[in-house]
């Protein structure tokens, strides 16, 4: 049965109007695509159509074909302009939406703030660095040999009653002291040598308002040939002046450390009296030798002191606990 060329031109016009009208509805990339398929796929209606040209004349076949060409090419023209009207939409849309009205009240944020403690560590770090020193750490559990024997500190020896100390039941302990660092630096270093070690401290003292188990200290160590306890006269008295202002009044006393010789305690005048801020001395030559070094060539000065007493100076805070006691009523004036 042969079929007309007037027959399948109808059903090409009728396609053609019928799809136009359906893709100009469509309101998503998907419906889209669905469309696509449904009128130009290789099952879609245009082919369905098309197979009916064997059945046609051989001399209406180039013509039908002429027209089917016609109607596939309006109808991808038509999907693709839809495609970008559609994405153009999507665009829009994603615009608006996210579109930020700089007129609206700002949303404020709690932001936190560096612990007194940290600050006060960085602020003394700063100083040091910008002396020349190097920043040292070491652990906090100790051996006996590091924490006591090699500071000059035999067993026997009553300073280790001011110290009274955390022990392991393997004979460790928690360290007293920054001063192991020193050992340990020295151990692997040779002279000239000038650090300073910050790191927490335990020992087992009564909390009250001026004392904690668990506190931090700072040390610096300086071990070059001819160093003199002038040099760390200055030494102490550049970082104090940068700590709390140049024209603070202090003093040293004589005192007694038993890994320095001579030793002594510095004092700042602070609200009308005197308060006890560091001790320092000239390393012992003991210790010296307990690392390798020969007290006839190097000489070397060492100096330490409490963090939370800075703190307590420099912020003026009257209680050691709040330091510790997570308070954000108390963190958020940092």
């Amino acid at each position: 049965m042969t079929t007309s060329f007037e027959q399948v031109e109808a059903e090409l016009t009728t396609l053609s109007q019928d799809a136009q009208a359906t893709i100009a509805q469509t309101k998503t990339l998907d419906e889209l695509e669905r469309l696509r398929v449904l009128y130009l796929g290789k099952k879609g209606q245009l082919s369905q159509i098309l197979r009916n040209m064997g059945k046609m004349s051989a001399d209406d076949r180039p013509r039908i074909g002429q027209t089917a060409n016609d109607v596939k090419d309006t109808l991808a023209s038509q999907l693709d302009q839809r495609l970008q009207e559609l994405l153009s939409a999507g665009i829009e849309a994603q615009l608006l939406e996210e579109t930020l009205d700089v007129t609206m009240p700002g949303v404020s944020r709690s932001f936190g703030h560096i612990h007194p403690l940290n600050r006060t560590i960085d602020r003394i770090l700063d100083i040091f660095v910008g002396l020349g020193y190097t920043v040292a750490t070491g652990p906090q559990v100790e051996t006996d040999y590091y924490n006591f024997a090699a500071l000059n500190i035999p067993e026997d020896h009553p300073a280790r009653d001011m110290q009274d100390t955390f022990f392991f039941s393997d004979g460790r302990l928690l360290r007293t002291h920054t001063s192991p660092v020193q050992i340990r630096y020295m151990e692997k270093q040779q002279p000239p040598i000038k650090i300073v070690a910050p790191g927490r401290v335990y020992r087992r003292d009564t909390v009250d308002a001026t004392h904690s188990a668990v506190f931090h200290q700072v040390e610096i160590l300086l071990v070059d040939q001819g160093v003199s306890f002038a040099d760390l006269r200055g030494t102490i008295k550049a970082f104090l002046a940068q700590m709390f202002g140049p024209d603070l009044p202090l003093r040293f006393r004589a005192s007694y450390f038993p890994f320095t010789e001579p030793s002594a305690e510095v004092d700042i005048e602070w609200k009308g009296k005197w308060l006890e801020v560091l001790g320092c001395g000239m390393v012992d030559p003991s210790v010296l030798q307990s690392v390798g070094y020969d007290p006839e060539i190097y000489t070397g000065f060492a100096a330490g002191f409490g963090v939370e007493r800075f703190a307590m100076v420099l912020h003026q805070i009257d209680d050691i606990r709040r330091l510790y006691n997570s308070d954000l009523r108390f963190l958020s004036q940092f």
